[in-house]
């Protein structure tokens, strides 16, 4: 095997991505801190070309280094909105038509290997504070909460991983018919 080139990847232009159908699906960021951490899920957005990302209060917006020392020029392509309160972007995404997933440790909580996403609807899927996850008033609003299962003695993971790992479940459960 060969690593491809850049030149070989076939990557489209910011201008094809934004013209490009997509995968209908928003992250929302609620109290994230990190900056690295938000970059990350814009670089992430961008692969999986999503809908959109909704920034929550203090999360960090766009035009910022240490974001774009992650996103490496994602936060130019992906389309994102800053809400100064989460629920006002839940219930903006309501609006429009997403199921609003919490991914958070909850009573009744599914089993991210467990869900299957159901390819006619839109998600979005809310992602909490490094430290006190997904507020609790913004899990009462979601239509249902998906975890992670762990088995170490750590029972938390890094948003941007956890934003990764969801994407993905979802992307190849609902969106991606590549095989």
């Amino acid at each position: 095997m060969r690593k491809l080139k850049v030149t070989e990847m076939n990557r489209i232009t910011p201008q094809e991505f934004h013209d490009a159908d997509k995968t209908p699906m928003v992250v929302v960021l609620d109290h994230v801190r990190s900056l690295y951490n938000v970059g990350s899920v814009f670089r992430t957005a961008d692969a999986m070309r999503l809908s959109g990302i909704c920034l929550c209060g203090i999360t960090a917006t766009p035009h910022n280094v240490e974001i774009h020392k992650t996103a490496l020029g994602a936060e130019e392509t992906v389309e994102w909105k800053y809400f100064q309160h989460t629920e006002d972007a839940v219930e903006y995404l309501r609006n429009k038509g997403y199921t609003i997933m919490a991914v958070e440790q909850c009573e009744g909580s599914t089993m991210l290997n467990c869900f299957i996403p159901d390819p006619g609807k839109k998600y979005a899927i809310i992602l909490g504070n490094e430290v006190k996850g997904v507020q609790q008033r913004i899990v009462d609003m979601a239509d249902g909460c998906l975890e992670i299962p762990q088995f170490g003695t750590k029972h938390s993971m890094n948003v941007s991983v956890t934003a990764g790992m969801v994407i993905w479940h979802f992307m190849q459960k609902s969106y991606l018919h590549l095989c």
